[in-house]
């Protein structure tokens, strides 16, 4: 094996340097990108009289017999087999080539360097692994939406600081998490056209004396434009920190409704159950279904939060143009897609699979203390008196332990509500009555659930 840059060095790579520094048990996993990067660059030194037409067939056939050999699993090697490890896939791939048909693979890197051969190659990555995670996460939308539409009558309450605040229909609720989730997939498209430009033909930071044109590589690969700055276009990783950070709300997103899960599955709130195929067993406690699945996407979390701060931590003190710290971002990258992406699969399954119920109702309800307030506001009374008055009413009730819905008629007109409809004591009346765009009220969660399920 020759390295790429050995004409001006009298010793060989140390051992332990040349293992330490190889990136192959990484990015093997850009060969395909890598192949197709090559072939518009043999393209272009044909285009521009630099390869001839013999050469150029001799490594186009080179080429497919390469990817051959990837799909019957016989290249890239394996680091862990191979002595004299490659410095990396492109080192690799180049040292095949040349085994394969010589000199017109040794013309192969003519105007073209491994900082702008690389960045190619993972924004090609890029572009396939964006689209997979984003339809990973439309897949949890769309498992939230069926068990929306299945619970537009089921109600549950909605919390703050974890205390039962008002009565919602399940629908409304699950729907604010798939609004999470379209913000995200937002976030995503939304970074990958920003990353859409080739940066092949910018070299090693300054471009080539070579006649390439940049422009028709670029069509080739599909990129809607080129990357214009060749120092910009080598040096820059704000495409990896824009997805990684999309990819990190995702996760934050995910987070909070694997949260719920767990908790909801509890025997204490009892408003889930997860199927059997989504849990898991204790190896002491035989009564124990552990909501494992949703426990783990919280864990990753973590995982791909420290990811995207690592990105950070990569570039901030590096001068322009290429260092060769950015090797570094591969390893980093590639788990931040393949977790999210994963986690995503496990939450569209669990999610599938789970029987939801209606909220317990446990000791009193006074959720629809609230409506009462906004009932004495509709006959004149100030918020704030209404308040008070209505928190009167709350202790009394309280008192004796019973409910708002148990509230007499002389106490409820003691608070100013003579001949208050009774149904609005309850929690479908509290639902039924609101009145506001976007509210829990059956008709707004329809209209929400008809935007939802054509979005997904």
């Amino acid at each position: 094996m020759s390295d790429l840059w050995g004409g001006r060095f009298r010793a060989a790579l140390d051992h332990d340097l040349r293992r330490f520094s190889s990136s192959l048990s990484v990015d093997r996993r850009l060969v395909r990108q890598d192949l197709a990067c090559s072939r518009a660059h043999a393209e272009a030194l044909a285009d521009a009289g630099l390869l001839p037409a013999p050469d150029r067939q001799s490594l186009l056939d080179a080429m497919t017999q390469l990817e051959a050999e990837i799909d019957d699993g016989t290249f890239p090697p394996d680091p862990a087999t191979v002595e004299e490890l490659p410095e990396d896939i492109h080192s690799a791939i180049e040292n095949r080539l040349v085994e394969l048909c010589g000199d017109a693979a040794r013309r192969l890197h003519a105007g073209r360097s491994r900082n702008d051969q690389v960045t190619t190659d993972v924004l090609l990555w890029l572009r396939d692994a964006s689209a997979e995670v984003v339809c990973s996460v439309r897949g949890v939308a769309r498992a939230l939406v069926d068990q929306a539409e299945l619970h537009r009558d089921t109600v549950i309450y909605a919390y703050t600081h974890l205390q039962r605040a008002q009565p919602v229909s399940l629908a409304h609720h699950l729907l604010a998490h798939v609004e999470a989730l379209r913000r995200d997939v937002c976030r995503l498209v939304d970074a990958a056209r920003r990353a859409d430009r080739s940066p092949l033909g910018a070299g090693a930071c300054a471009g080539s004396t070579l006649p390439l044109d940049r422009e028709a590589t670029a069509r080739r690969l599909g990129f809607a434009r080129v990357a214009i700055h060749s120092i910009d276009a080598v040096s820059d990783r704000d495409w990896a920190i824009e997805f990684a950070g999309a990819c990190a709300l995702v996760m934050t997103h995910f987070s909070r409704l694997a949260e719920e899960l767990v908790l909801w599955s509890t025997p204490e709130f009892g408003m889930v159950t997860l199927g059997d195929s989504w849990c898991t067993g204790s190896s002491m406690l035989p009564q124990k279904r552990n909501p494992d699945g949703a426990e783990l996407v919280r864990g990753k979390t973590a995982r791909v939060h420290a990811r995207l701060f690592a990105l950070h931590e990569l570039l901030k003190g590096l001068p322009l143009a290429y260092n060769r710290d950015l090797q570094e971002d591969k390893e980093a990258l590639f788990d931040v897609a393949d977790t999210t992406r994963d986690c995503a699969r496990m939450l569209a399954g669990m999610l599938a699979g789970a029987r939801f119920h209606a909220a317990r109702v446990v000791g009193p309800d006074f959720s629809v203390a609230t409506d009462l307030a906004e009932e004495l506001v509709r006959r004149g009374v100030p918020f704030r008196r209404a308040h008070e008055s209505v928190g009167r009413l709350v202790a009394a009730c309280e008192a004796d332990g019973r409910g708002l819905e148990a509230a007499t008629q002389d106490e409820l007109r003691q608070a100013g509500l003579a001949e208050m409809d009774r149904a609005a004591l309850t929690p479908e009346g509290s639902i039924a009555a609101k009145r506001t765009l976007g509210s829990t009220h059956p008709d707004e969660v329809a209209r929400a659930l008809v935007a939802a399920r054509s979005w997904v």
